[in-house]
């Protein structure tokens, strides 16, 4: 079941859902939470012209580098990082989505890493493209996407602040 605005409300009342700093009232939706984007990005380092996915990790092929605005060329991809860090109980989990008005002038705000597992406690990295053929200009700050929370029939026996292995410490 998707969570209503009411029902995160009362759930960030409650404590079952944290999300540091509190969204301002003008960030909840009908049924979703606007997320800011700070200015902390990650990029290809220069060197890199190709990537054996087999054969090298995340930090062997991107750095991280602060910025207020950053530029993005048609076709290009960052990582950016939320404001915001989220914390779910084992059994809510949550989806990150776009938001209309950007995806509209092609920005796109994730590729396939949606989904926020249940039992989380962190920022979220977005996976930011530029499917437009002009660059488009994102600043920190900017509210560029949003997230969906889900309530699981039972909570997982392996909440993702325990058991997952790449996104502990975001």
């Amino acid at each position: 079941m998707i969570l209503s605005d009411r029902d995160i409300t009362r759930c960030m009342k409650k404590g079952i859902i944290r999300i540091t700093p509190a969204p301002e009232k003008e960030q909840m939706g009908p049924a979703s939470v606007d997320l800011t984007l700070s200015n902390e990005f990650w990029k290809s380092k220069k060197e890199v012209r190709r990537i054996d996915i087999s054969k090298v990790g995340f930090s062997d092929v991107m750095e991280r580098f602060k910025a207020d605005t950053v530029e993005l060329n048609p076709g290009a991809m960052i990582l950016g990082r939320t404001v915001e860090k989220i914390e779910l109980p084992p059994n809510i989990c949550g989806r990150l989505e776009g938001r209309s008005s950007f995806a509209r002038l092609g920005l796109a705000i994730h590729v396939t890493s949606s989904f926020i597992q249940p039992g989380s406690r962190n920022h979220q990295i977005l996976e930011i493209v530029n499917l437009s053929n002009q660059k488009i200009i994102i600043k920190a700050g900017m509210r560029v996407s949003q997230v969906i929370f889900e309530e699981l029939r039972s909570g997982t026996s392996k909440p993702y602040a325990r058991f997952g292995r790449i996104a502990r410490n975001q």
